[in-house]
């Protein structure tokens, strides 16, 4: 019987999913994404020394680097197309197949040139703490359109003369917000629908109706994975908002953003940093310094390399957070956890677990809804001791230090929820299982 496993990511994104995606791929046929847009980058690692081979991947689900994998865009992916043809042409200069495997839903949201205007645009308008943080690839003001009905969608592409008259009149609405709003230059009309027809045409033949194929695959006895991007802490609904992205990052989107029904959802996996890194702004209770030096803030940013892979922007850390957990593992209704970056944390002395928060004159054990009640959150630690071994590359739950397997039971202990899997390194086998997500 055909099982599907949902991956997503339980903190602020950035937890090492693609790699366990990539891991998990031995055992599914198709891999499919279904929420966000080039906003998302996930890197792997495959293979060693001369044969050692790094993908970064922004919208192509990480399972393409899979031979004989199928691989999936869902209708809740914002899609920027010409960026989508760029990307693959790079996968493939690195000798991956990618057009033979890749389908497209015809229902994704079209990311066009105005969109990133907007969005550079009105971060710029923007001061200092109002600044969201965002990348300004034209995802927000994508899913603007989208819940505006007048977003232009993938079928709309192959109706050029629909495209084209759909295209003036947003067009026209927008760059009116652009100049007069928010002083900045208009996009070419000519321009944008230029290009968007010539993108369809190298596009068309990858568009397909995902919701069938995974119906079809699943009847056939394979097993699919679904990707998520984000995390779930920057949510539209469920993170700190407004310091969030612009979709939903939880595992009920990988229903509504690839058209099956929520009872062909069977195991969920939370993928979870043994600390706690975030971009952008936003508060951040358990948030460390990681500019001084011999600090652990400073080894979590140092040893973990926290840099964006989209923005490569410096990513803020700080200690794991058990109350966050706890609010993104009901969320989410995970199955079971994965621990991710553990090596990242050898060597030091002492290591804090936040396990709830000092909120005015009460105590709170789960992370509060809305940004202004988070920040105004004071975390509570419990202090365990750290260990000196290494514990890179470990394969077996049993050759772990003692007070290594000791924190990750604390971990496990506080959020009520199985550790499954823990990765110890970036290469797909430096991988500890204790359960298997497809078992």
């Amino acid at each position: 019987m055909a099982k599907n496993v949902v991956v997503v990511g339980t903190q602020w994104g950035d937890e090492g999913k693609g790699k366990i995606v990539d891991w998990l791929t031995d055992n599914a046929q198709g891999v499919v994404r279904f929420q966000g847009g080039h906003n998302a980058g996930h890197t792997l690692v495959v293979g060693q020394g001369a044969d050692e081979r790094v993908y970064k991947l922004n919208l192509v689900p990480s399972g393409i680097v899979r031979k004989g994998v199928q691989c999936f865009i869902g209708n809740g992916v914002v899609l920027d197309i010409h960026h989508l043809i760029a990307e693959i042409r790079e996968l493939e200069a690195g000798g991956l197949d990618v057009r033979s495997r890749l389908k497209v839903s015809p229902g994704c949201p079209l990311i066009l040139p105005y969109h990133s205007a907007l969005d550079r645009a009105r971060e710029a308008a923007k001061a200092g703490d109002q600044k969201i943080g965002t990348t300004g690839k034209g995802i927000g003001p994508a899913y603007e359109d989208k819940v505006a009905r007048r977003g232009l969608r993938v079928y709309d592409l192959f109706h050029p003369e629909r495209f084209a008259q759909k295209l003036k009149e947003v067009m026209e609405y927008h760059n009116f917000v652009l100049v007069n709003f928010l002083k900045a230059e208009a996009v070419s009309y000519e321009a944008v629908l230029k290009q968007a027809m010539e993108d369809a045409e190298t596009i068309k033949p990858l568009v397909a109706d995902v919701s069938a194929a995974i119906y079809a695959a699943n009847e056939a006895g394979q097993n699919m994975l679904f990707e998520g991007a984000q995390g779930t802490l920057l949510d539209i609904d469920h993170g700190t908002y407004p310091f969030v992205t612009s979709s939903n990052c939880v595992a009920g989107q990988a229903s509504a953003g690839t058209g099956i029904g929520p009872d062909k959802l069977h195991y969920v996996l939370g993928i979870t940093k043994a600390y706690c890194t975030r971009v952008g702004s936003g508060p951040f209770p358990s948030e460390l310094c990681i500019d001084t030096e011999n600090t652990p803030g400073h080894q979590m940013f140092t040893v973990g390399k926290e840099f964006g892979t989209v923005t490569g922007r410096k990513r803020r850390c700080g200690w794991f957070d058990a109350a966050a957990l706890r609010r993104s593992a009901r969320i989410n209704g995970v199955t079971g956890l994965c621990i991710t970056k553990l090596d990242v944390l050898d060597g030091l002395e002492e290591l804090n677990i936040c396990t709830g928060y000092q909120l005015d004159d009460r105590v709170v054990d789960l992370l509060p809804i809305g940004a202004d009640e988070v920040a105004r959150c004071e975390p509570i630690y419990e202090t365990l001791p750290g260990w000196k071994e290494s514990t890179f590359g470990i394969k077996r739950w049993e050759d772990l230090p003692a007070n290594a397997r000791a924190y990750l039971e604390r971990m496990q202990a506080l959020v009520g929820i199985p550790i499954d899997i823990v990765s110890t390194g970036p290469e797909r086998d430096e991988t500890i299982l204790k359960r298997h997500p497809f078992a």
